[in-house]
């Protein structure tokens, strides 16, 4: 039997613990990071996700509470020398992130430069622990033998998750990528649905095809049916 459906305004608290409640937009302000995550206290988000500059922010203004810090990392592009995707990890965890989402270089991919890559992956691993990391594959513009190659390569590298799209790149969260992935994944990784969810059914569909974590900057809109958030986040990505 299906799970009952929240009426328009009520919380749905399970899908809430899902959620990456998510600002990466550049002209994001202080007041904008503070009303994040007091939207994630108040309905009970996984954590909030952000970019490094904003994780002591965020992490003075959650503390003692279950909501988690995610930060980015080489983001949007991935590109980045490893060395200094390693220390922008190390740095977000020093200030409070207990989770990285991290990009993966596209181009050594494509390029069949696959030792780049587990290395590049490898490297923010052991710069982030404990913290989890999340790769991000940008799907979109993936075929899905790179996909298959990718997720075996975050797999081999001790990522935690394997994520769709940075919200800035070609395309967003696919029912068929998530279902992919969830498949190619098996029991090591988790996968993260992250790019054009704007709805509960959107989030729901990517959780039914395999998504155990949602990356959405429409979070509260998601969580009460509601037509739109009360403050809609500055914007840019997911």
């Amino acid at each position: 039997m299906d799970a009952p459906v929240p009426a328009a305004g009520a919380v749905d608290h399970a899908l809430a613990r899902r959620i990456d409640h998510t600002l990466l937009a550049a002209n994001a302000t202080a007041a904008d990071v503070a009303r994040l995550c007091d939207e994630a206290l108040r309905f009970g988000f996984a954590s909030v996700c952000v970019s490094s500059a904003n994780v002591a922010r965020a992490a003075a203004r959650v503390a003692g509470s279950a909501v988690r810090v995610c930060a980015v990392v080489g983001f949007p592009l991935g590109t980045m020398a490893p060395r200094a995707k390693a220390f922008e990890a190390q740095v977000a965890v020093a200030d409070g992130a207990t989770e990285i989402d991290m990009v993966l270089h596209r181009g050594a991919l494509k390029g069949g430069d696959h030792q780049a890559v587990l290395d590049d992956v490898a490297g923010v691993v052991a710069a982030a622990r404990p913290a989890a990391v999340k790769v991000i594959l940008e799907t979109g513009a993936l075929t899905d033998d790179e996909k298959a190659v990718a997720v075996g390569l975050c797999r081999r590298a001790g990522a935690a998750f394997v994520k769709t799209s940075t919200g800035f790149g070609p395309g967003g969260a696919t029912e068929a990528d998530v279902a992919l992935l969830h498949r190619l994944a098996g029991p090591d990784l988790e996968v993260k649905a992250a790019g054009g969810i704007r709805t509960r059914a959107d989030a729901l569909r990517m959780v039914a095809a395999g998504a155990s974590r949602i990356g959405a900057s429409a979070s509260v809109a998601i969580v009460t049916a509601a037509p739109e958030a009360a403050h809609a986040p500055p914007a840019g990505g997911y």
